[in-house]
């Protein structure tokens, strides 16, 4: 695994972050030490994937980035339920079959280059996966996106979501945001990596508050809708198709 050094030298001109092949390269040294216990995220939402995906349905990973959750779902989904990654980034899906490849996958899977902004083509499914994707999708985009997956999911499928969110509470954020950082420290990321990575985030990465996932949600019509997963400014949520 490369390291992410993305951003461990001074940059005089902060672009917005970009999933091209220099962070494809670092992708899974980044998110483990950047998202707090990314692998039992990766566990939970293989757990949850496996007791919900169908016989005769296919699973969805929107956002697939470098395979990294459907290699975990494999290993609990049953084989005759066929995977299909989604990613806007090349690079990422690149990637992500080379990974599933030396992972010996031998399930049926299509990796599929869309960006979630414009739509996807959704069908067939009993489960949906965004891990750290909904934050990427722009606000106006976002209650489409949900709506397609509500209505490409058979009964009682499920969408499955992790996201960076918001505090309900506005002088929560300031403190939570300072415990990620923390975080980030103790993960040996530098002063200058956490502030240049935050300044190219800023405009790309737009988090809503927990309860305004939960509506957004509701309103697309999922019945239950379930928080599975909290640490501080992230959240995973479960919900189903009734």
């Amino acid at each position: 695994m490369n390291t992410d050094k993305v951003f461990n030298e001074e940059i005089k001109n902060a672009a917005d972050f970009k999933f091209g092949s220099t962070v494809v390269n670092v992708f899974d040294d980044m998110v483990n030490r950047s998202v707090p216990y990314y692998g039992e995220m990766q566990r939970m939402i293989a757990e949850l994937a496996a007791d919900h995906a169908k016989k005769g349905t296919y699973l969805y990973d929107l956002g697939c980035s470098t395979g990294t959750t459907m290699i975990g779902m494999n290993t609990l989904v049953p084989e005759t339920i066929e995977f299909i990654g989604v990613d806007d980034s090349p690079e990422m899906l690149e990637k992500c079959d080379t990974k599933l490849k030396e992972a010996g996958f031998t399930r049926k899977y299509q990796l599929v280059n869309a960006d979630l902004n414009s739509g996807v083509e959704i069908n067939n499914a009993s489960v949906v996966v965004l891990c750290l994707t909904l934050q990427f999708v722009r606000p106006l985009y976002r209650e489409r996106l949900v709506k397609t997956v509500f209505d490409g999911l058979q009964k009682d499928g499920v969408v499955i979501l992790i996201e960076k969110i918001l505090a309900e509470e506005n002088n929560f954020n300031r403190d939570f945001i300072k415990y990620y950082y923390d975080m980030k420290r103790r993960h040996q990321y530098s002063e200058m990596e956490i502030s240049q990575k935050r300044e190219a985030l800023e405009n790309i990465l737009i988090p809503y508050k927990l309860s305004e996932n939960n509506l957004m949600l509701r309103e697309a019509g999922f019945g239950h809708v379930e928080v599975f997963f909290k640490w501080y400014n992230f959240a995973g949520l479960i919900a189903v198709k009734k």
